[in-house]
């Protein structure tokens, strides 16, 4: 789940589709699971469950597996999955952060030093690059929800503090601790969002030239295949020009 959309819509590749799906549903499915565990196990209830439900159902996830991840949260033999983060740099110098959910710390931190040292680049310390990052709230909606000027209105009126619209879709963001209360009061005009969670902002970007862009775009991707491995954070800029060249 990188953050990145035209790098997902230009780079999954057609035969990778069903896998792709598979592993998305997983993470999907055990993000569920611990917010479920975290908190009530009732959407309604709890924000971050309510949000994981709709990346899910954004997602096209079947209603009986969303169930089954609620549901698995409660039993005694349920794994139990640690957030772990990783901080470190890619190709170009582009700083990364690297979200996991685990049951296996020694596993993850293999797996991630792997793909991330064979595609260019160095995990860092604890620190080591989120200070240039904002910690704030993203709330995501389809192109089709509506124009720039009618989610823009909507978002300032609920209390956000930015929206980035673009053929892909609508970021609205949020400071850190009023992510709910934006979604709370958006959802009425705009209806419930595909996604809404804590993100890392880069407080400045890398453009990053087409060697760089082809060899980063394969970390992230073989980051993205690992199942523990939740969401990928970057300050990386590629330009359409050294997009259409690595379509």
């Amino acid at each position: 789940m990188a953050g990145h959309s035209k790098f997902k819509n230009i780079m999954h590749r057609k035969g990778a589709q069903d896998k792709k799906r598979s592993g998305m549903f997983s993470k999907l499915s055990r993000e569920i699971t611990v917010a479920a565990k975290m908190g009530l196990p009732d959407p309604d209830m709890n924000p971050r469950l309510r949000a994981a439900v709709n990346a899910a159902k954004a997602q096209s996830v079947p209603k009986d597996n969303i169930q089954r991840a609620i549901d698995k949260a409660s039993r005694s033999d349920a794994e139990t999955y640690e957030e772990i983060r990783y901080e470190g740099f890619g190709p170009g110098g582009v700083s990364l952060i690297i979200e996991a959910l685990s049951d296996n710390r020694n596993r993850t931190a293999t797996n991630v030093r792997i793909a991330v040292s064979r595609n260019g680049g160095n995990l860092g310390a604890s620190g080591s690059v989120s200070h240039a990052f904002d910690r704030v709230g993203l709330i995501t909606y389809p192109a089709s929800v509506g124009d720039a000027e009618k989610v823009f209105e909507a978002a300032l009126d609920a209390g956000a503090e930015d929206v980035t619209s673009s053929e892909d879709g609508h970021e609205i963001w949020t400071a850190q601790g009023d992510l709910h209360e934006v979604v709370k009061a958006i959802t009425p005009v705009l209806g419930e969002p595909e996604g809404a969670k804590l993100a890392w902002k880069p407080q400045t970007m890398v453009e990053v030239g087409e060697d760089d862009a082809a060899l980063l775009f394969k970390l992230i991707d073989t980051l993205d295949d690992d199942d523990d491995v939740q969401t990928v954070w970057g300050n990386y800029e590629v330009s359409d020009a050294v997009m259409e060249k690595l379509a």
